[in-house]
C-alpha cells in the first residue's frame, strides 16, 4: 500500500501495523532458520500430519461402515458426521497436535511447544469454521464467511488482533456525534450475519414445531410462523442499525417520510400483505384446501405473505396474489369438510324402463373406487325432464379426496354407466335427422323431359 494515499492521522497507525507484521515475519523466519527446538517442532508437525493421513487411509473404510449403520440418527447429526468423514485427516491432526501440545506443556518449557500450539489452534479453528460454514446455504456467502473467519483465526493465533483492530478503528468517518469506523462496520457485518443465521434456524425450528402441533389449525400455524419470522428478522435489523452507531430516535422522522413514499409506490404489495393476514386470520383458505378460481382448479400448497401457491392436477403451480382471493369469487371445495358432491347428466331412450335405469346407474356408480356410499353420502339418480330425444337424468355421488382429481372420477363413472347399460340393454339415444326427397311437380317433370 502506498503510504502517501493514507491520511496523516492514520500514518502512525499504518506504520505500527506494518512494523508489527514485519516483526512477526522476522520472528517466523527466525523460527524456521535458527537451529534448535523450533526445527524440532516443525518436524513434529510434519510427522503428525503424515500420521493423520496414514490413520485416515487405515480407518476410513471402518468409519464409513459405522456411519452407514447409524440409520436412526436425525438428519442434522448425520450431516455433521458426513462433514467430519470428509475431513478425517484434519480431525486426526487436531486431536494428535493438541494432545502433543498439552503433553509438552507439562514435561518441558512452554516455549518448546509454541509453534505446535499455534498450528493446533489454527487447525482446530479451520475445522470448526468448515463445519459452521455449512449453515450458510449461499455458496458465495459461505466462501466469504470462511475466508473472513480464517483470517481472523490466523490473526488471533499470531497475536495480531490488537494491531489490526487499532488500525481499522482509525479508518473512520465522523459526522457530529456519529462515528463510523471500518472496525465497526466489520463487527456489524459479522454480528448481523450471525444473527441472520440464528434467525433463520429459529424460524425453521418454530415452523417445524408449529406444523407438528395438531391442536393448531393450518392457518394459525402459518400466521404464527410468519409472525415469528417478522419479529426475529426485525430484531436483527434493529440490532444492526444500533451496532453501526445510528440513533434510532434520530431516524424516526426520516423513516416515517420514507414509509409514506414507499406506501404510495407499493400499494399492491401492501394490499397483498394485508390480504394474506386476513386470509390467515379468518381461516377461509388453508393449506390442503381444494379451490377453484376462474379457470384454475387445484389445491393449496402453501400460504405466503404475498401470494398463495396452488398446485393443479397437471403439475403446474400457480402463484395467486392474496388480493385476488379476497376480491374475487373463490370456490373452496373443502372449506367446512372434505366431502365433495359431483353431478353427472345423461339420457336414455323412451323405450327403457326409468326405474331400471335409476337402479342400474346407482349400482354402477357404487362399484367405482373413490365413490362414497351409505348414510348421507348415498348416490342418488333422479329424472330431470323429458327431452326431445331422451329421458334426462342426473346422477349425484360423493367423494372425499378432491385433491386426486375430478375429471378422472367423472370419466370412471361414465365408463361404469356405459358397461352397466350395455349389460342391461339400455340404450343412450343421440339426435337423428331424416332427409326426405319430395316428388317434383308436373311442370318440373315436363321441363326435365325436354
Amino acid at each position: 500500500m502506498n503510504q502517501d494515499l493514507i491520511p496523516g492521522s492514520l500514518s502512525d497507525l499504518y506504520d505500527n501495523m506494518v512494523a508489527g507484521f514485519s516483526v512477526q515475519f522476522e520472528n517466523l523466519v527466525e523460527l524456521v532458520v535458527t537451529p534448535g527446538w523450533r526445527q524440532h517442532q516443525l518436524v513434529m508437525i510434519l510427522v503428525l500430519w503424515a500420521l493423520a493421513f496414514g490413520l485416515k487411509l487405515v480407518t476410513q473404510s471402518r468409519w464409513e461402515a459405522w456411519a452407514r449403520a447409524r440409520t436412526g440418527w436425525p438428519k442434522w447429526r448425520l450431516r455433521i458426521l458426513v462433514q467430519l468423514m470428509q475431513r478425517l485427516t484434519l480431525v486426526y491432526f487436531v486431536l494428535m497436535s493438541w494432545a502433543l501440545y498439552l503433553l509438552m506443556q507439562q514435561i518441558t518449557w512452554p516455549s518448546r511447544s509454541y509453534i505446535i500450539g499455534v498450528v493446533a489452534t489454527l487447525a482446530l479453528a479451520w475445522l470448526a469454521i468448515a463445519l459452521v460454514a455449512r449453515l450458510v446455504r449461499n455458496r458465495t456467502l459461505r466462501r466469504i464467511f470462511k475466508w473472513a473467519m480464517w483470517v481472523y483465526a490466523t490473526l488471533v493465533a499470531l497475536n495480531l488482533t490488537d494491531d489490526v483492530a487499532e488500525f481499522l478503528d482509525g479508518v473512520a468517518i465522523s459526522i457530529g456525534d456519529l462515528h463510523i469506523s471500518a472496525l465497526g462496520i466489520l463487527k456489524a457485518i459479522l454480528l448481523i450475519g450471525i444473527l441472520l443465521t440464528l434467525a433463520r434456524l429459529g424460524t425453521r425450528a418454530a415452523e417445524r414445531g408449529l406444523m407438528n402441533n395438531d391442536d393448531i389449525t393450518p392457518s394459525m400455524q402459518v400466521l404464527l410462523a410468519k409472525g415469528i419470522q417478522v419479529l426475529l428478522y426485525g430484531a436483527v435489523f434493529l440490532v444492526g442499525i444500533r451496532t453501526l452507531g445510528f440513533d434510532l430516535t434520530g431516524i424516526a422522522l426520516l423513516s416515517g417520510a420514507i414509509g409514506v413514499g414507499i406506501g404510495f409506490g407499493l400499494q399492491k404489495v401492501v394490499s397483498n400483505l394485508i390480504s394474506g393476514i386476513i386470509i390467515l386470520m379468518d381461516r377461509s383458505i388453508k393449506p390442503g384446501d381444494v379451490i377453484s378460481l376462474g379457470d384454475t382448479f387445484g389445491w393449496i400448497n402453501a400460504l405466503g405473505a404475498r401470494y398463495v401457491s396452488v398446485v393443479t392436477r397437471d403439475g403446474r403451480e400457480y402463484l395467486i396474489p392474496n388480493e385476488d382471493l379476497i376480491t374475487n369469487q373463490v370456490v373452496n371445495w373443502s372449506h367446512s369438510d372434505k366431502f365433495v358432491r359431483l353431478d353427472l347428466d345423461f339420457g336414455t331412450s323412451y323405450d327403457d324402463d326409468p326405474h331400471l335405469v335409476r337402479a342400474t346407474a346407482i349400482r354402477a356408480v357404487k362399484a367405482v373406487k373413490r365413490v362414497l356410499s351409505g348414510g348421507s353420502h348415498e348416490p342418488v339418480c333422479h329424472i330431470t325432464g323429458f327431452g326431445d330425444s331422451s329421458v334426462d337424468y342426473v346422477l349425484r355421488f360423493w367423494i372425499s379426496d378432491p385433491t386426486k382429481g375430478l375429471t378422472n372420477i367423472r370419466g370412471n363413472v361414465y365408463l361404469a354407466l356405459w358397461d352397466a347399460f350395455k349389460d342391461e340393454g339400455i340404450s343412450i339415444p343421440f339426435p337423428q335427422r331424416e332427409v326426405r326427397l319430395l316428388p317434383d311437380s308436373a311442370e318440373q317433370q315436363q321441363i326435365a323431359k325436354e
